[in-house]
């Protein structure tokens, strides 16, 4: 009994040692689970699909095809707005000739102006030299009116050539505004081609990011719509942990804290971690339906706030650890009580 006594007193003395030095600083939760940053995998246009290149669990890096839908109607498109732009293009070219024709009319328009007022100051120099020489009789009435109708006729064909003139300058800013329209035509017309050319990429669906299939629910033939989900992609190799602490637990946590992580799917295998970050809230003020503490009566419930934990394993173990999967952990926090211990030395020196 002796023996027993003493043996007993050794062992709790050694766990009470142990206790006063390292466990009374561990905060443990078994509320906690294996998390990823999935992407849910949907189309940008629809159709009906014609490939699946994938299957479940399978291994994809980002880039990687996942899916393939019918590109006829989006392949068409595109040569219709492919066509606009060859007509728009056309348009321009067109409107440009048109404007180096109106030039040349414009050259010919100012050479029978010059002529037409080389006519009329002739004539009127006519009509000035016998006007006189009719009145006095030296020469007929008759030769007058006629040269006074020659001139009159030089004056009326100045007229017409010199609008004729103004006509072919006012075609060439007519044209010109075509030309200007024909160009946002042809903008508008390359944006759609762009547009469709993106269209018809989006027909085959790709991995953002590298990780394993899962949740598949894509077959071929089925018609899907932009933002049907067809499967996800699981970035396994970046699972991290994310705890619940209760509030009583996290005062003395701090970012950088080891931890051990206790993993219910590795009986046996204890792996290594470190503090992360807190989450901005508890996990109530987050929930779909937050409480609302000013109503009706008041229970006080212990609030518990989501711990990110960063992982700290190799890459053959990393490959073991699934989203979803139960985790122990056990956070040291001696770090924060030896700063506490330094912060109350500092004061009370102070």
């Amino acid at each position: 009994m002796i023996v027993i006594l003493i043996a007993a007193l050794v062992a709790a003395a050694v766990w009470g040692a142990r206790w006063w030095a390292v466990g009374r600083f561990i905060e443990s939760t078994d509320d906690a689970y294996l998390k990823a940053d999935s992407v849910t995998v949907a189309p940008k246009v629809s159709g009906y699909v014609t490939d699946v290149f994938v299957t479940d669990n399978q291994t994809v890096k980002a880039g990687d095809p996942l899916v393939r839908l019918d590109t006829r109607q989006y392949q068409a498109s595109l040569e219709q707005a492919q066509a606009t732009i060859d007509a728009r293009q056309a348009d321009i070219q067109r409107a440009q000739a048109d404007i180096q024709q109106q030039h040349a009319n414009i050259a010919q328009a100012k050479a029978q102006q010059q002529v037409a007022r080389v006519s009329a100051q002739h004539a009127r120099d006519e009509v000035a030299r016998y006007a006189p020489l009719a009145a006095t009789g030296a020469e007929t009435s008759e030769r007058l009116a006629e040269l006074t109708s020659t001139r009159d006729q030089a004056l009326a064909t100045l007229t017409a050539n010199s609008a004729a003139v103004d006509a072919a300058q006012t075609q060439i800013a007519a044209t010109t505004a075509q030309i200007a329209q024909a160009r946002a035509q042809l903008e508008a017309a390359e944006a759609s081609a762009r547009q469709a050319h993106l269209d018809l990429q989006d027909t085959i669906v790709r991995s953002a990011l590298p990780g394993k299939v899962g949740d598949r629910s894509v077959r071929v033939g089925q018609y899907v719509q932009p933002g049907t989900r067809m499967l996800t992609v699981v970035p396994v190799q970046d699972t991290y942990l994310e705890a619940n602490f209760k509030e009583t637990q996290v005062g003395h946590m701090r970012v950088g804290q080891p931890v051990t992580l206790h993993i219910d799917a590795l009986s046996g295998e204890d792996l290594h971690g470190v503090v992360d970050s807190f989450a901005p809230g508890t996990g109530s003020q987050f929930a779909l339906l937050p409480p609302e503490n000013a109503t009706g009566n008041f229970t006080k419930i212990v609030q518990r706030v989501p711990v990110r934990i960063r992982i700290e394993t190799g890459p053959e173990t990393r490959t073991l650890l699934l989203p979803g999967l139960s985790v122990s952990v056990d956070v040291d926090t001696r770090s924060a009580h030896d700063q506490d211990k330094r912060i109350e030395a500092e004061n009370s020196h102070g």
